[in-house]
């Protein structure tokens, strides 16, 4: 298992010296006549900026022609702003072709499996594999940073923009290239490949690596393990774009910190982040966050900044995009109720965040994300929505303390891992409906109802000797070494629970033969002959009094020390076992078959957590209502406390310096919607 290779971190210097919070936005001054650029430096000041993030989407502005350049306004600009005391994220730009690049050469649009060009109209209209894309992308950079290499406004690099947003699968020739590269670094030998797609099925065996193309449109379903690979490819693909542009920023300007902005939010899945931040090819984790409204929004936020962390290996990160109010792409854009943009910032301060910056700066007048809010809206600086972004300024200023403070691990660990997410969502399957990172948030959800402080971590990376109870909701891949990982960390004194559709294939897709759940049977001591899929909309009862959906399974107990926690009381498998514990050395190692629901999954954990004592550090009235996160320092522990209710909170016995947050007498009592911030001294 490796850790991050998180080296650096921009944080903007103040006249004093001191660390500080960053805190800022997009800013596209490109959008606005020049007569507005000097009242946004002056609003910036007001409202506390010191970081914002330029040139995004510039190129067609910095390179009008390919043979022709212009920087004066953009120099201007950086002036402009060092001028303000305020730190440039500088984006190389790369992010969306101009039209002169896509007219002159098409080849370098993407194509999808069923053979149509993404053609020029929004952005991201690129190909991470066309070497032509490439080359006049790299020119751009080198100009770039040639050009501010040694420009003091400069503190650090923000590679192309939400790489994979809407291009991560292209399957051009150019695609179909480079995949057969992948898969020849990947297992050298055509007999190595045939075996671990699996190639006798269906007669796909290939004879010569020509023959092999991306999973295009195909008359049934493709080949389950090109599917896995071609999405591994995939994302390592956009991770060489990364690698390819950071090294002409690392060549010219080697003491520049360089990022991208990761997605770690919702459904977006198609690109393995922890993979990336292990590579090496960013100095800090940088993250993009959206709320999408529904009854785990506050869960799913806490629960990708929780993710962001641990992919940062709970270092200090960026969150580079989240929104002041209402979006512009979801169906209903709804404006936050007072007290929600200060909350949900926060929170990712909480989970680590040392910047907190939205997209964007001035909201637009034109284009396709004029709806979108920003930290000047329409109506301008005289706004209730400007008033909240200058407070919350004052509020991150006062928190300048816990800049470089690292996040302070809980007893509970829930793993993520991406090829069980991408490979339980495969085609084929006992269920379509399966999805691996709502059962995911349901867990997280469930926890957070308890009041128990956990991480979210990638699987395969963690050091799981460090948790007390290791949960690893729908763990479908299992590679053998992780497997014996597992087995361990559980004979070790630790306490495992995994669930439903877990263990059941190896790295390459191929069933655990002998039963199920495969490569985690003798470590559950339970044994599961066949699958118990549910159609939509039915569910059973367990014993237990909670009901589950989508999924069962026949399981017979084969271990001696397993112990029967719930058993089914009504379908198919009635009076079978439907939760069990397997005793092994000095841990345990639980299994949940079907699923619960947040609901369901808060009613059982504390039979789950017990055999390894934990429980919430809340006061009774607290827990669901208030989320608790922990940073900490050489000196201090900074206790983050978020309201996550529309009623007040009481926190009786809760004390500390108090930082940010409402001064009462009494005792602590959290408004709706609020947050404070307490110190204590670190143990």
């Amino acid at each position: 298992m490796t850790s991050p290779r998180i080296s650096r971190f921009p944080y903007p210097a103040g006249s004093d010296g001191r660390r500080r919070l960053g805190y800022g936005a997009d800013y596209n001054p490109e959008q606005w006549p020049r007569e507005v650029w000097e009242e946004d430096v002056r609003l910036m000041r007001e409202a506390g900026v010191n970081i914002v993030s330029l040139a995004i989407f510039s190129w067609a502005r910095i390179q009008p022609t390919a043979d022709t350049w212009d920087f004066e306004w953009l120099d201007e600009v950086m002036d402009l702003l060092h001028a303000g005391g305020i730190g440039v994220d500088l984006a190389t730009a790369t992010a969306s072709p101009p039209p002169w690049l896509t007219t002159a050469h098409p080849d370098i649009l993407p194509v999808t499996a069923t053979g149509e060009t993404l053609w020029p109209g929004a952005r991201q209209h690129w190909r991470p594999t066309s070497p032509v894309f490439r080359t006049h992308a790299l020119r751009l950079v080198r100009e770039l940073a040639t050009r501010y290499a040694g420009h003091p406004a400069l503190v650090a690099w923000h590679v192309n923009n939400e790489l994979g947003c809407h291009n991560v699968y292209d399957y051009s020739d150019d695609a179909a290239h480079a995949f057969r590269t992948w898969l020849l670094r990947r297992y050298t030998t055509l007999e190595a490949l045939n075996h671990a797609w699996g190639t006798a099925f269906w007669s796909q065996r290939y004879s010569d690596w020509d023959q092999i193309l991306p999973p295009r449109l195909a008359a049934s379903h493709p080949n389950p393990t090109q599917q896995l690979d071609f999405k591994r490819f995939s994302s390592a693909a956009l991770k060489d774009h990364l690698l390819a542009e950071r090294e002409v920023l690392r060549e010219l300007t080697p003491d520049v910190p360089v990022t991208t902005n990761f997605m770690v939010m919702g459904g977006t899945k198609g690109m393995d982040y922890a993979d990336w931040a292990d590579s090496g090819a960013i100095d800090f984790v940088a993250n993009d966050h959206y709320v999408t409204p529904g009854p785990q929004d506050r869960d799913e936020l806490s629960f990708a900044a929780n993710l962001t962390s641990g992919i940062a290996g709970h270092r200090p990160w960026f969150l580079m995009e989240h929104s002041t109010s209402g979006v512009n792409w979801q169906p209903v854009n709804l404006a936050k109720k007072p007290g929600e943009l200060a909350r949900d910032s926060l929170l990712h301060v909480a989970h680590g965040a040392d910047a907190v910056c939205f997209f964007q700066w001035r909201q637009s007048a034109a284009g396709a994300e004029k709806y979108h809010s920003a930290m000047v809206p329409h109506a301008g600086s005289d706004s209730e929505l400007f008033r909240s972004v200058a407070e919350l300024g004052r509020t991150l200023e006062a928190l300048a303390p816990i800049a470089g403070a690292g996040r302070e691990p809980g007893r509970v660990a829930v793993l993520f891992d991406w090829d069980s997410w991408w490979t339980s969502e495969h085609d084929s399957h006992p269920t379509s409906r399966l999805d691996y990172h709502r059962e995911a948030l349901d867990w997280y959800s469930a926890l957070l109802r308890l009041g128990i402080r956990a991480d979210v971590v990638p699987a395969h990376r963690t050091d799981l000797s460090s948790y007390d109870v290791v949960i690893a909701p729908v763990l479908h891949v299992v590679p053998q070494p992780f497997g014996k990982a597992l087995t361990r960390y559980v004979e070790g004194g630790g306490h495992l629970v995994t669930t439903y559709f877990s263990g059941v294939v190896d790295e390459n897709d191929h069933i655990w033969l002998g039963g199920y759940p495969g490569a985690l049977r003798e470590l559950l001591g339970i044994r599961i002959e066949e699958f118990g899929p549910l159609l939509d909309g039915a569910t059973v009862d367990l014993d237990n009094e909670t009901t589950g959906s989508l999924w069962t399974d026949r399981i017979t107990v084969t271990g001696p020390d397993v112990e029967v926690l719930a058993r089914y009381r009504s379908g198919t498998y009635a009076s079978r076992p439907a939760i069990t514990r397997c005793t092994t050395g000095h841990g345990s190692a639980a299994y949940v078959s079907t699923r619960l629901g947040a609901e369901g999954l808060a009613a059982l954990l504390p039979d789950l957590l017990a055999p390894a004592g934990v429980t919430s550090e809340l006061p009774d009235e607290a827990r669901g209502a208030v989320e608790l996160t922990v940073r900490r320092d050489a000196d201090s522990r900074y206790l983050f406390l978020v309201n996550r209710s529309d009623v007040p909170v009481p926190l009786p016995g809760v004390t500390g310096e108090l930082l940010v947050g409402p001064a009462t007498e009494g005792g602590l009592v959290l408004p709706p919607r609020d947050v404070a911030v307490l110190r204590q001294p670190a143990p």
